[in-house]
């Protein structure tokens, strides 16, 4: 049984990498500290594609469409897999059976303000595109210097003035 201090893998360095998804490596750290193998099916990609862009990627083989569930709620992903009637596939007798037919849910925690775009699947790969787009009100604005005009150019009116000290009516 591994524990988390005599792991073999160290990813501390992919917190460096994660821009926008920190939460995301350690729920990978965590995800890779489990002993159980249920904590590791299916294996997972996650790939970043630019800045904002990001992949996952789940290998799914045996799964149609029809089996498998995406879901997402605030900031968490929820990818649930179950086969249906599989009677059609044991009409013969297995000599060996390697292929793993189980369902799984595998839960990904999101960073703030990632969406998720679309979904495919092909050649037993789930691919899940997600961006991350920041609200106009959280994206660094540029301002630009210039003069600043008097009050009265600018059509304010003066309500108190701090020569006299008194308030002067608009």
């Amino acid at each position: 049984m591994r524990t988390a201090t005599n792991r073999a893998y160290d990813l501390t360095p992919l917190y460096r990498s994660f821009v926008g998804l920190d939460r995301m490596a350690s729920m990978i750290d965590a995800a890779s500290a489990q002993a159980t193998n249920t904590a590791s099916y299916p294996p997972y990609n996650v790939v970043r594609l630019s800045d904002d862009a990001y992949r996952i990627e789940l290998a799914v083989a045996g799964f149609a469409e029809s089996d498998l569930n995406i879901e997402s709620e605030q900031n968490h992903l929820t990818i649930t897999g179950s086969h249906g009637d599989k009677s059609a596939n044991d009409a013969g007798d297995y000599l060996h059976r390697g292929i793993a037919e189980r369902g799984f849910e595998r839960r990904f925690q999101l960073a703030d303000h990632v969406i998720i775009e679309g979904a495919e699947l092909a050649n037993g790969l789930l691919s899940i595109s997600l961006k991350r787009e920041l609200p106009e009100a959280l994206k660094p604005r540029k301002i630009e210097i210039g003069t600043i005009s008097s009050a009265a150019e600018r059509g304010e009116k003066l309500i108190a003035s701090k020569t006299s000290g008194k308030a002067k009516a608009a």
